[in-house]
């Protein structure tokens, strides 16, 4: 039973552009302008019409948009719910700029060893990490620590969570890694991993969505019986100031919005693309976190209760649910 027709997510790419070469990643090998003021004003002024409540600035690397204080003072003052999330390298000489306009700031982190992390990331960005939390507690943030959760690295959940969490009083946030494109993660999990990740997202101050493990046991998206509201909860913008349909990660259809961002989704074509979310042959076993996320959300399914602890959990440490009222 669909609770919530319309979309609740922009993911916002103000560039494809990044410093790390992470190969996990094949975004940073495209080229990318970078966003601008003006279409970023527009376009959040009808994500507002259509019912989004949460921007996320993305990329690529966000920070490397020189002009991102001003999005997101842009996004805060008409009253959305904003997050980034960066590698760090960027943030000591831009956290002053940033203070107070991003609800969900999560530094993202491979590893608690410093190489393995640098190794990961094709840059040496695990000192600028731990640089970026001290910045940021300093100036009064509550930064998350975002893990992404290789088969290799499950065993490394505790270390991150003992030796640089618990200290900073942070939030860890497991993020399941996924495969997607020609993009090959590993991302098949043992048995013994999943039990291991949904084990400590029952710990204080740890988040990890179950649906999230829920849909790895059953093989991810099936396009018989699709999961995936990608295209009808999320809309995806591109540094060229393109609607992408029906998903960023998928591309089939990239539209210009011209200012018109809101007739343009309600259009006969766009709603065609978002009739066949998660049925496409691609759409096959996708397990895509960012999509994944808030298709639980607007629909009542098992995913659905299996997501609501986590979900509850994690807006009550943030305080966001009280932006969501």
């Amino acid at each position: 039973m669909r609770l919530v027709r319309h979309p609740v997510l922009c993911n916002y790419y103000v560039t494809y552009r990044c410093n790390a070469t992470c190969g996990f990643c094949d975004i940073w090998e495209r080229p990318s302008p970078y966003v601008t003021p003006e279409n970023v004003r527009e376009n959040l002024r009808d994500l507002r019409r259509l019912g989004v409540r949460v921007v996320d600035f993305t990329g690529g690397e966000p920070l490397l948009h020189r002009q991102l204080a001003e999005l997101l003072t842009e996004a805060k003052q008409q009253g959305f719910i904003t997050t980034i999330t960066t590698n760090g390298l960027l943030y000591p000489k831009q956290a002053e700029r940033l203070r107070g306009l991003v609800d969900m700031l999560h530094f993202s982190l491979d590893s608690p060893v410093a190489e393995e992390h640098d190794r990961s990331r094709g840059v040496k960005c695990f000192d600028k990490v731990m640089e970026s939390i001290a910045i940021a507690k300093s100036l009064g943030e509550r930064p998350d620590i975002l893990f992404t959760v290789f088969e290799h690295n499950v065993h490394q959940i505790r270390a991150v969570h003992e030796e640089i969490c618990q200290p900073n009083d942070l939030v860890l946030i497991l993020n399941p890694v996924f495969d997607y494109k020609d993009v090959e993660t590993g991302g098949q999990f043992s048995e013994a991993s999943l039990v291991e990740m949904t084990r400590w997202g029952r710990q204080k101050n740890v988040y990890l969505n179950d649906g999230f493990v829920e849909l790895r046991r059953d093989g991810g998206n099936h396009i018989d019986k699709p999961v995936c509201r990608a295209a009808s909860t999320t809309l995806v913008i591109s540094p060229e100031n393109k609607l992408v349909l029906p998903c960023y990660h998928l591309g089939l259809k990239e539209l210009p919005i011209d200012g018109n961002l809101y007739d343009l989704y309600r259009s006969g074509e766009v709603q065609k693309l978002v009739a066949l979310e998660g049925r496409l042959p691609e759409c096959e076993g996708c397990a895509i976190n960012c999509y994944m996320q808030p298709s639980f959300a607007v629909e009542l399914s098992k995913y659905w209760w299996k997501a609501l602890p986590s979900t509850l959990k994690y807006n009550r440490i943030k305080g966001t649910w009280k932006q969501l009222l």
